[in-house]
């Protein structure tokens, strides 16, 4: 559940924790760099005014983020799964997507999650991370209206939403509201801190050197790389816009810049991951290079073309009208850039995939590491939806090897095969590393901020991950112990018992699959069919016991030994649904909870 300023004090959640720091030296600073003497530039107070400011728009930006992903809820990775079959679909999806989340690098990590996951396939994936890039413009065009003296009103409207609201959603508003004035006012501080280098030749200098491409372009993919934030880069060259210290060509270059820079992040969370998550990577920073190499020789035709299409101020001059223009010529070109690119590629996404999967072959398995988690990845933690939704895939990899223990087992039995039963016991260390490995992700979405609805399903994915893990216990600790006996023992059961017990383990192992499937893909009637099968397992329990009762009255002491261990195993093939009946309560509807 949200809590007030729950976005701004929870850690883990950015990489730049240090804006935090500066944040509180903005409003001074801003000050001091309005202070200096007329002629005279105080570089000390002037970086300390550019540096806060930064940390406050960043800040700003996390703040809005986190306010929009709330408000959005669970709704993201399902317009995710379901809009992006179609290429033209993806790319609007991903547009979305990018929009709300303010990172195209985080949009690639999500559409690497449902790769893995069969839902998506590469080719799919390249129109998502095409259309990231048009929403990663989003942000531009609002810091472009430049309302920097509407920036406190803002704030303190957001603020009232934010600690008087008593919905969630409007907490989460409050969020969003209050971030985007902290945006602005971060822009002012930045603003008025730029305000003496209007005068300072070597700086106007330099400016006019960044309308040469090339320089304008490593400068922006250099910053972007450091800040890892493309929006940063953008509305740093829209900032200085507003000053009349940039022109239009040389915020272009900029921007161009930013788009390859924003690989950096990434190609950085891809080290070290799974394939799919490098080729997304590697489509990410293909498609942004490409899209520069085709536009940088026309950007005088770029210029023309917003120029044309952006509002005018024919009654300015100078310096001034370059102030009152460019900061909205600079987001048309970056959106312009990108959908034009977005528009130019579409086409070929099964070529960028072919020459992608190419370039990044699939790699040797590792045969010392024994099993590892396929889903879970630290970059999407900040998204909870998207988040426990990596962690019903994985529970789902970690109930595949325990449905395979069960069936193993039964085969063991059926086989006296006590090679197969130790490889159950391998089977089992498997779980092990997956269980702690969840346990551990859980622990940091915890520290995330939880909706209400994300809290449930939170709790019921924790409780689940312990069941399972204690089921697979059951198994490896009991079923496997009590198989390898019978068979030292070369213990045999009449026909009839054996078609008894054969019957009841294949209705458990069937509920088990079910169970794991209803966690996997939130799938209600499965965990219903769990629930729905106890009469059918009590009945063929009572019929075991009824069939025991009546051979224990002539058996022979040989046989006692067979029956004694046949109770143990039936209560154990009993314990092993109890849980996994546990595990559906927590997936089914209240009602049907309750007749459980």
């Amino acid at each position: 559940m949200m809590k007030p300023f729950g976005p701004i004090l929870r850690s883990g959640t950015t990489s730049r924790s240090w804006i935090l720091l500066l944040l509180v030296l903005a409003y001074p600073l801003a000050a001091f760099a309005a202070e200096a003497p007329a002629g005279e530039i105080d570089w000390l107070r002037l970086l300390m005014g550019l540096f806060g400011g930064l940390a406050m728009f960043l800040f700003g930006m996390e703040q809005m983020s986190d306010g929009l992903k709330g408000a959005a809820g669970d709704t993201l990775k399902d317009i995710l799964a379901r809009l992006t079959r179609n290429r033209f679909m993806g790319a609007l999806t991903g547009a979305f997507v990018t929009a709300v989340l303010n990172s195209s690098s985080v949009t690639t990590v999500l559409v690497v999650g449902f790769i893995s996951a069969g839902f998506m396939t590469l080719a799919q994936s390249v129109g998502v991370i095409m259309g990231a890039n048009i929403g990663s413009t989003f942000t531009a065009q609002i810091i472009a209206f430049n309302v920097t003296q509407y920036a406190l009103i803002m704030v303190a409207i957001g603020f009232y939403f934010l600690f008087a609201g008593r919905q969630e959603k409007t907490r989460y508003y409050g969020a969003m509201i209050m971030g985007l004035g902290l945006v602005f006012y971060g822009m002012g501080v930045m603003g008025d801190a730029m305000k003496p280098l209007r005068t300072y030749e070597p700086f106007i200098e330099l400016m006019t050197r960044m309308e040469n491409p090339l320089l304008g372009i490593l400068v922006g993919a250099v910053f972007t790389g450091l800040v890892q934030s493309s929006a940063a880069t953008t509305g740093i060259a829209i900032v200085m816009a507003t000053e009349g210290l940039i022109s239009l060509p040389a915020g272009i270059a900029l921007a161009f810049g930013a788009n390859i820079g924003t690989c950096v992040t990434a190609l950085l969370a891809a080290i070290g991951k799974p394939v799919d998550a490098q080729r997304a990577a590697a489509v990410h920073t293909l498609f942004n290079i490409a899209g520069v190499l085709v536009w940088i020789l026309f950007i005088p035709l770029l210029v023309d073309i917003v120029v044309a299409i952006s509002p005018a101020s024919p009654d300015l001059s100078g310096k001034a009208r370059m102030a009152a223009e460019v900061p909205r010529q600079i987001a048309n070109a970056h959106t312009i850039f990108n959908v034009a690119n977005t528009l130019l590629f579409i086409g070929f996404t099964t070529g960028f995939a072919r020459l992608v999967e190419r370039l990044v072959p699939e790699k040797a398995p590792e045969e010392k590491i024994i099993v590892k988690p396929k889903y879970l990845d630290a970059a999407v933690i900040e998204v909870p939806s998207v988040a426990l939704e990596r962690v019903r895939f994985e529970l789902g990899h970690m109930g595949e090897i325990i449905t395979g223990m069960m069936t193993a087992v039964q085969q063991a039995w059926v086989e006296r095969d006590r090679v197969a039963l130790e490889a159950v016991l391998k089977m089992d260390d498997k779980v092990d590393i997956l269980h702690e490995a969840i346990l551990e992700y859980l622990g940091e979405i915890r520290r995330e901020m939880l909706t209400d609805r994300q809290s449930h399903e939170f709790q019921a994915l924790m409780g689940a991950t312990v069941n399972l893990e204690g089921l697979a216990d059951v198994i490896e600790s009991e079923l496997v112990g009590l198989g390898k006996r019978v068979i030292e023992r070369d213990l045999r059961a009449d026909e009839t018992t054996q078609i008894l017990f054969r019957e009841l383990a294949d209705k458990v192992t069937r509920a088990v699959q079910q169970v794991v499937r209803s966690i996997r893909d939130s799938d209600e009637q499965a965990a219903a069919d769990v629930i729905a099968v106890k009469d059918d397992i009590r009945r063929l329990a009572d019929e075991a016991l009824v069939r025991q009762s009546q051979r224990i009255g002539v058996a022979e002491t040989r046989n006692i030994e067979l029956i004694r261990l046949e109770f143990e195993i039936l209560d154990n093939l009993r314990r092993i649904y109890t849980l996994a009946k546990r595990i559906a309560k927590d997936f089914v509807p209240e009602e049907v909870a309750e007749k459980a």
